[in-house]
Formats: structure tokens, sequence, C-alpha cells
């Protein structure tokens, strides 16, 4: 009796299994058609106040999507004590085909009670004049001689937007992220001074292209490693990618536009590519020119990831200061359709990351900001986040000695029995001339 009843909790987790696979989000869309930005199905809602004395309550480790208008500025609430750094990010997406101007974006800070400014970042569409999803964050971080922010307590958030008279007035959706650091180890907790050299010769990744389809978010990014990649970007569209970096290593990247010949116009600023650190902060961004012909730009050469680099000046070095997902998106402005159509050009990546891993500076487990050899693995297979998730739902499955048609039959099964019982007449009682009495009183009247 209880192995018969092992197997029937088995056979049920099967089919919740199956239905989760069911439930996940797909990648595939039309070509002709960008699809819109695919928000983290665990982002909840908050919605941003004015003063900061109503404002809701953020939580380490969640998600969640807001709104922001023209103008406005908007506080969330940190409740912080006085010795784990924190990191705030926020994904601008604005509607698709809106008009932007260079100085459009947001700055997005973190604040004591007193107004005293943690730390800031800007999030602007620069020469770049295209809506598209751009990110910044925010820090409050605990480091020795450091008295500013350093107390335990209430803290805000807030997120300013910026945008020029003649650009669209729509809402922007926000997608925000809350992330804590660990605890570093007692001598990487007394640095106090960042690297100062490094290696800036790109590598030569391994030849031989292979074919990636970049996501629609940071949450659908596709897993990328060292290599290149063959992809192809429609007007309009945007490709996310994420690559893990590991302590002590370096990522170079490059994007290419394959030609076109359906014109030889000139387009300044028609390809924008930016990476992200793991808690979403601006590491750096480059954009490339295109007239018709084979054209390539790369980012500049960045340090290896090192935990002292959040003390250097320049914020593409500060921002390589934890092991992690790397993304990176490339956009193509929807002004390519114009001269050169709304089909999908060809797009090349090269990736490198370079040198071998070192130990990790956390004390403690490292969270987000470390690279396992399941993240490896992801990206050697190409796979984001949702695809894992599927991945492992299915060889739970497989665990449960369970095929996809043996779960979807059984699955059948439990139905069809339910829908008989629920419908199989009940014994009549004694002394009632053979009616059926009503089960809960009359019928219902609809």
């Amino acid at each position: 009796m209880k192995r018969q009843r092992n197997r029937g909790r088995v056979t049920l987790a099967s089919i919740a299994a199956m239905c989760a696979v069911a439930a996940l989000p797909g990648q595939a869309h039309a070509a002709d058609d960008p699809a819109p930005y695919a928000f983290d199905p665990e982002a909840r809602t908050v919605r941003g106040t004015e003063t900061n004395a109503e404002a809701s309550e953020l939580t380490a480790g969640s998600v969640y999507r807001s709104a922001i208008k023209p103008g406005q500025k908007l506080y969330y609430r940190l409740n912080l004590d006085d010795e784990t750094s924190a990191y705030v990010s926020a994904v601008v997406v604005p509607e698709s085909g809106g008009k932007v101007a260079y100085g459009d974006g947001i700055t997005i800070s973190i604040r004591d009670v007193d107004d005293t400014q943690c730390s800031s970042e800007d999030a602007i569409f620069g020469s770049a004049e295209f809506a598209r999803p751009i990110a910044a964050y925010a820090h409050r971080i605990v480091e020795k001689g450091n008295s500013i922010c350093r107390e335990g307590g209430e803290y805000n958030v807030l997120i300013e937007r910026k945008s020029n008279a003649t650009s669209s007035p729509a809402e922007w959706d926000l997608e925000l992220r809350y992330e804590s650091e660990p605890e570093a180890k007692a001598a990487d907790a007394q640095a106090t001074e960042a690297p100062e050299n490094w290696s800036s010769a790109s590598p030569t990744p391994p030849t031989g292209q292979r074919k990636r389809s970049g996501g629609n978010s940071v949450y659908e990014a596709t897993g990328l490693e060292t290599g290149e990649w063959r992809d192809t970007i429609a007007p309009g569209q945007t490709r996310f990618y994420r690559v893990p970096v590991d302590w002590g290593q370096q990522i170079f990247a490059s994007a290419a536009l394959s030609n076109n010949s359906k014109s030889t116009e000139y387009l300044g600023n028609a390809l924008a590519l930016s990476l992200e650190n793991p808690a979403q902060g601006h590491v750096d961004d480059v954009t490339l020119s295109y007239s018709g012909e084979p054209a390539s730009v790369s980012l500049d050469p960045l340090p290896p990831v090192d935990y002292r680099n959040r003390f250097d000046s320049a914020s593409d070095v500060s921002a390589m200061r934890f092991a992690g997902w790397y993304y990176l998106s490339v956009t193509l402005s929807p002004k390519v359709a114009k001269s050169y159509g709304d089909q999908a050009i060809p797009l090349r990546l090269k990736v490198s990351v370079r040198n071998d891993p070192k130990t990790s500076p956390y004390a403690g487990a490292p969270g987000i900001f470390g690279v396992s050899d399941e993240d490896k693995d992801m990206a050697r297979s190409g796979q984001s986040a949702p695809q894992a998730a599927q991945s492992d739902t299915m060889k739970l499955v497989a665990a449960a000695g369970l095929g996809a048609g043996t779960v979807l039959v059984l699955g059948l099964g439990a139905w069809t029995l339910l829908a008989r019982r629920r419908t199989a007449p009940a014994a009549v009682p004694p002394g009632t001339g053979g009616q059926q009495p009503p089960y809960g009183g009359p019928p219902q009247t609809w």
C-alpha cells in the first residue's frame, strides 16, 4: 500500500510538471513583427509614489514591474541593515516606435532618510535616438572607511524621468530588481583600491559560426560562451544574450551587420550594442553606422572581474565588480526599414571570455554573483533561464519514469474518471418513491 501511494504522488507531481512546462513562455515570434519586451513572469506590480512617505517596500531577491510618466519622480522604499550592500536596478522599456531624444532617460538613486545620496546612475538613449530597453542601477555599499549611508534603517529609491518636449509622452514601463551582495571575506573587505593594469588585446574567438537566436528581454536572454554566433535582427528589434563571466575573467564582445543591396543610404548610429552586469548595472555601450556594406563594432576592452574594481572612478571599470551573468543587448534602429526594408538582417556576434576563474571573494554563497557549472552548461547549450527551468522540469518527469505521453494519458484518465464521478447518479434513498432529491436544494435559475 505504501508503494502504491508513492506511485500516486510521483504521477501527480509529473502531471503538475508537464503543466508547468506548457505554461512556460516561448521565444518564437513572427520575423516581420518584433516581439515586445518579455517581462519576468514572476515580476510583481508595484506603483511608485511621488511622496516617499507612501512608497512601497521592495524585497531583496525580487523583480517588480512599474511605470513612469514624463517628468515624474517616483519613490520606492528599502529597509536595510548595517552590514549588507544593496543594488536596485531599473530596465527602462519605452513603447515600441516611440520617439526619444538624446538626453531622454532616467536617473536612479538610493538615498537615506535625510535625502543624502548613496549613489546614482543615469540610463539615457544618447546618440542612438531610438526607443529600446536601457538599464541603470544604484547601490548602498557597506565598506571600510565610508560613513555615508552606513547605518541600518529605511532608505528611498528615487527614479526620475527626463524627456524632451518633442518626445513621445507615453508612459515607460520599468522592470525593477533588488539584489543583496554577500559579505566579503576579511581580506577582500579591507580593500580600498582597484587594480590598475590589465590586457586590452582582444583575443580571437574560435572559428566556425553557430546559430543562436537572442531572447526578447533580460529574462529571456540566450546563453552564449566564447565563440562566433549567427542571428538575425529586424528594424526596431532588440536581441538579448547572456554570458557567464567568473572572477578574474575578461569579456570581449563585438557585433557585425551583414551587407544589404537594397540601398547605400548612410545611417549614423543604426545599431546599438550594450553590456550590463549581473545586477543590471550599465557597463558600456557602442553604436554602429550602416550604409549597406558589412560593418562591425566592438565594446572597449574591459578589466577582469574583480571585487576591487568598485573603487575605480570610471563607471565601466567599477561595474566589473562581480562575477555572474553579463547581459548583451543589440538593437537595430527602426529607421533602417525606410531604406533597407523591414526584413531581418543577418547579425554576427563574437564573444570571448579570457583567463582562468579565480576564487570567490565572498565568505558565503555568492547567489547571482558567481558562475556555477550549471551556468556554464546553459551557456554551452544556449539556454535561457526559462528554457533551463523547462529542462529541469523534464528531468523531473524522466526521473519519475514517465514519458510525456504517459503523463498526458494519465492526466486524461484522471479527468475522465473525475467527470464520471460527477455525472454518476447517486443511490435513491428509501421512501422517496424512486425520486432523486436534488443535491444541495432546488436547481439554480440562470
